[in-house]
């Protein structure tokens, strides 16, 4: 299953800092998940204070 950040994202920038595959990347001062490095193991939706992490 892949994930997207949603608008609801904070530009917090804790996804990416525990991303283990370094999939998630800021992006014009907002983030985005690269489809080909995310390894889909969910780390990023646990960690997302705003529950801005969802399932495609």
């Amino acid at each position: 299953m892949a994930y997207r950040i949603t608008d609801d994202c904070l530009s917090c920038g804790a996804c990416a800092d525990e991303c283990p595959s370094g999939a998630i990347v800021e992006v014009e001062n907002k983030y985005e998940i690269n489809q080909k490095k995310c390894t889909e193991c969910g780390t990023c939706v646990d960690i997302c204070p705003n529950e801005a992490i969802v399932e495609e």
